[in-house]
């Protein structure tokens, strides 16, 4: 079993990430990158205005809010607030302000209407 050392990141420390691109207006950093049917744990960076389309849950997603504010179709999320994406569950996300995530999803999930 491997261990990981991270910065303290519900005190800032997430700033010290480095962060690559992972779709329009939102930036990455991978703690455990899973494939097509594998768990992944990622920092989420969502730039002010920033969203992500309408989608389903193949897994549970767990989610942290360590800055900012998320939003979705059920409310506002602020820094501190933990939400749970059952399987099967829909929603839209959005951030006006921007935020900051920790984000564990077992399986990724699939984006409704959207080509591939």
């Amino acid at each position: 079993m491997s261990r990981k050392s991270l910065p303290d990141l519900v005190n800032g420390g997430w700033r010290k990430l480095q962060f690559e691109f992972f779709r329009q207006g939102i930036e990455v950093h991978w703690l455990i990158k899973g494939g097509a049917s594998d768990p992944s744990v990622a920092v989420l960076n969502y730039e002010p205005g920033s969203a992500v389309p309408r989608h389903r849950h193949a897994g549970l997603e767990t989610i942290v809010i360590l800055d900012g504010v998320q939003s979705d179709e059920s409310g506002d999320y602020a820094a501190g607030a933990v939400v749970l994406n059952e399987i099967g569950s829909e929603h839209s996300v959005w951030s006006k302000e921007g935020c900051v995530v920790l984000i564990q999803w077992n399986l990724p999930v699939i984006i409704l209407g959207e080509k591939k």
